[in-house]
């Protein structure tokens, strides 16, 4: 199980001979990033305290203690490092204890430098199926393929325009700042983002504003025992999990002044620190953050940082708001209702030309979220729920502010009512239409008929 090209992984090696010693390094040191030696416990820490190493291959029997002995030792500290113990055949009642004490795995002596690569990579291999695991047990927005393509949907020049800035910056190492308003799909975007990029690491969220600002700095970068009270094992951050992948920084506004300084100082450094820890810990994960505030705005009110701000503001993607691209929503819908109905087991809600311009006449606050509520709302009771048509009368969100007299006949209530369209639309004969359901050359037949003619 040889590996395709070195790796990005650190390695100490730790054994008192040091023909041991150089026969590792030299098998190690063409496929694995780093590679450092040391001859007992005290040099191994000295270099434990100057760098970070995701894996540890120690000798069984070192001076004046076991590999077992010191691994117990660093467990209590430390349990995100890999151990591999290297022993003999008259030691493997004692290596059976180390693995229960935490080793990773055992070589048994002699043995060929393709068998300490193939523990290697079981070890790597393991910890990658740990941190998706956590990473899927975290996130709460697996989204399928066809989930994510969702906010995409549409023939509008905004919404094509995303979805070609998205292709564009996807393949890049560029940190991406999403703007819009609550439910517009700001994190599906980011995971489109992250599909796209074709980074080996998982997506990991994070939503700034649901996480206590003291616990924050524990979240991302993780902490050691006894770090502050509570503490009473080591933790992993998320920006560990988010290694070679993509941490989704959700709400970044609401994030406090003093974690902003060490998120910008992970921006620059690419290393952070866990709380209570004396190392940096190398990572490579890009950084997607979305907002739904005005960050210039709290950058002049110094609620925001203002280097951090340009630090993230690298490439922009603002997500328009629902209301602001009416002209999707019979696609949205036509797309919601079908893929509902498949997931809630019943038959598709047939909509009909009234419910659509029902549903353009509202301004939709919770944006696309909203709309697909609303839509498994209109599955389950099977007519669009009596809350939309109420916030339509009462708000006076429909169109064009329709009241039919009393005494009018259907031809005038028809005619007052497109003529009211036309207006609200500025005289665009498509959009009219549309909004009506109809057809363009409906309408230049009615106008005819009137012998009116609109502005444009």
């Amino acid at each position: 199980m040889k590996p395709t090209g070195p790796r990005d992984v650190a390695i100490l090696v730790i054994d008192d001979e040091a023909g041991m010693r150089n026969f590792l390094q030299r098998a190690l040191q063409n496929d694995y990033g780093l590679v450092e030696t040391a001859a007992d416990i005290a040099e191994a820490e000295q270099l434990r305290q100057r760098c970070h190493f995701d894996l540890i291959i120690a000798d069984n029997r070192l001076p004046h203690t076991s590999g077992a002995e010191w691994l117990q030792q660093l467990r209590k500290h430390d349990h995100d490092t890999d151990v591999i113990l290297i022993t003999g055949y008259g030691d493997m009642d004692l290596a059976i204890s180390a693995l229960r004490g935490g080793a990773s795995d055992f070589i048994l002596k002699p043995f060929h430098a393709d068998e300490i690569k193939q523990a290697i990579e079981r070890c790597l291999a393991q910890r990658d199926h740990d941190r998706n695991a956590f990473v899927a047990q975290r996130t709460t927005s697996n989204q399928s393929n066809e989930r994510k393509s969702l906010h995409f949907i549409g023939e509008t020049p905004v919404i094509k325009q995303l979805g070609q800035l998205v292709q564009r910056i996807a393949p890049t190492q560029s940190t991406v700042l999403i703007q819009g308003e609550t439910g517009t799909g700001k994190e599906l975007i980011a995971q489109s983002i992250h599909e796209l990029s074709g980074r080996s690491g998982p997506f990991v969220p994070v939503n700034c504003g649901s996480i206590s600002p003291d616990l924050l700095e524990s979240e991302l970068f993780g902490h050691m025992k006894g770090a502050f009270t509570g503490a009473y094992s080591a933790h992993q951050g998320l920006c560990y999990f988010a290694d070679n992948g993509t941490l989704f920084l959700d709400e970044i506004g609401e994030m406090p002044l003093s974690m902003q300084a060490k998120l910008l100082r992970m921006l620059e450094t690419r290393s952070i620190r866990p709380v209570g820890s004396e190392r940096e810990v190398n990572v490579d994960c890009r950084i997607i953050a979305a907002t739904n505030r005005n960050l210039e705005e709290q950058v002049r009110n110094h609620l925001f940082r203002e280097d951090l701000f340009y630090r993230l503001n690298v490439l922009t993607l603002e997500v328009p708001a629902l209301r602001n691209r009416l002209a999707d929503v019979p696609l949205l819908t036509k797309y919601l209702i079908n893929k509902l109905a498949r997931e809630l087991g019943i038959p598709p809600y047939p909509i009909s030309n009234q419910d659509i311009r029902q549903l353009q006449s509202y301004d939709w606050p919770g944006n696309v979220r909203e709309l697909r509520n609303v839509l498994e709302r209109t599955l389950l009771l099977g007519q669009l729920p009596v809350e939309l048509l109420s916030a339509n009368d009462m708000n006076g969100q429909s169109d064009t502010e329709f009241v039919v007299p009393n005494g009018w006949t259907l031809r005038e209530v028809e005619r007052r009512y497109l003529l009211d369209t036309l207006e609200f639309v500025e005289g665009n004969k498509s959009e009219a239409a549309r909004r009506l359901g109809i057809s363009r050359k409906t309408i230049e037949r009615k106008l005819n008929e009137w012998e009116i003619e609109p502005a444009h």
